[in-house]
C-alpha cells in the first residue's frame, strides 16, 4: 500500500518510554513523520529518528503553541496529530486508510476519533474520560491548535465525520503521576482565572464537585468500570473544588 499524504505531529519531552509504541502503531501509513522535541535527555530523539521522523528543537512554548510549530513544519496536506503516549489501534488505523481510499478525504475536512485511556488497570470506557472525541486527522492548510494552555484541540471550520476504532491512551502511569498532573493544572486554572480578574465563587466552590462526580459517575455510567471508575470521579470532583479553592487563597490572610 502506497504511503498517505499525511504528516504525522508529534511534540515531545523525555518520551522514551512511550513513543517507540506510539509509532509502531503507525506502520507505513504516513509519508512524514514531525517530532518537535523540547530538549529531551534521554532516548526520545533517538526513537523519532530510528523510524524515519524528522526531529526539530524548539524551546517550550505550551502545549497549544509548540503544537502549532509541530504543524508549521508539516508538508503533507493532510495531518494526524498525536501525542507520544498515545498509540492507534488496528481498528483505527484501518478506518484511517478506509478514509483516503473511500474518497471521504475529499468529502471532509477533518475525522474524529474516540480516545480510550488506561488507569488503575484496565481500559476505562465510561464516565468523563469515554468516550473523549477527538478531532485528529485534518486538512494542515484550515487547521491550527487554538484552545487554553492546558486543553488544546484543534480549530477547524469544515464538515468532518467520525472514524471506527479507539486511540488508546497511556495517560497517568500510576496514581502518583495523576496526582502531579492536576497540580499543575490547578497552577493553570488559577493563572487563568486570575487573567480574566474572576474573584472567588463560594458556590462554583462547592457545586461544581458535585456535579462533577453526579455526572461523571452516574449520568455518564462511570460505575460500570467498578473501583476505577469511583475512583476518577471521586477525584475529578476533589479537584474541581481544589481549582476553585486555589481563587480563595488569593485573597486569604498570609501567615505572620
Amino acid at each position: 500500500m502506497p504511503r498517505l499524504p499525511i504528516s504525522i505531529s508529534i511534540i515531545s519531552m523525555n518520551e522514551e518510554a512511550n513513543l517507540r509504541r506510539c509509532l509502531a502503531s503507525l506502520g507505513d501509513i504516513a509519508s512524514e513523520i514531525v517530532v518537535v522535541d523540547s530538549g529531551s535527555t534521554d532516548q526520545t530523539c533517538e526513537i523519532a529518528r530510528e523510524f524515519g521522523a524528522r526531529v526539530q528543537h524548539q524551546k517550550w512554548l505550551g502545549h497549544r503553541d509548540q503544537k502549532n510549530v509541530a504543524l508549521g513544519l508539516c508538508t503533507q496536506p493532510w495531518v494526524l496529530a498525536l501525542d507520544c503516549d498515545e498509540e492507534l489501534t488496528p481498528e483505527l488505523h484501518a478506518s484511517i486508510v478506509k478514509f483516503f481510499e473511500s474518497g471521504d478525504c475529499e468529502r471532509f475536512d477533518g475525522a474524529w476519533m474516540n480516545r480510550l485511556t488506561w488507569f488503575l488497570g484496565s481500559w476505562i470506557r465510561h464516565g468523563d474520560w469515554y468516550p473523549d472525541a477527538k478531532l485528529r486527522v485534518f486538512k494542515r492548510e484550515k487547521s491550527k491548535w487554538g484552545g487554553s494552555p492546558e486543553h488544546d484541540y484543534i480549530e477547524l471550520d469544515g464538515p468532518t465525520t467520525k472514524l471506527a476504532g479507539d486511540l488508546r491512551h497511556y495517560s497517568f502511569k500510576d496514581i502518583v503521576h495523576y496526582l502531579h498532573k492536576h497540580v499543575h493544572y490547578s497552577e493553570v486554572f488559577l493563572q487563568r482565572e486570575r487573567d480574566a480578574g474572576n474573584s472567588f465563587s463560594s458556590f462554583k466552590a462547592v457545586a461544581r464537585p458535585f456535579w462533577r462526580f453526579f455526572r461523571a459517575f452516574v449520568l455518564r455510567r462511570g460505575f460500570l468500570d467498578g473501583f476505577p471508575g469511583f475512583w476518577i470521579a471521586i477525584s475529578t470532583a476533589y479537584f474541581a473544588f481544589i481549582r476553585y479553592s486555589r481563587r480563595y487563597e488569593d485573597h486569604a490572610p498570609r501567615q505572620p
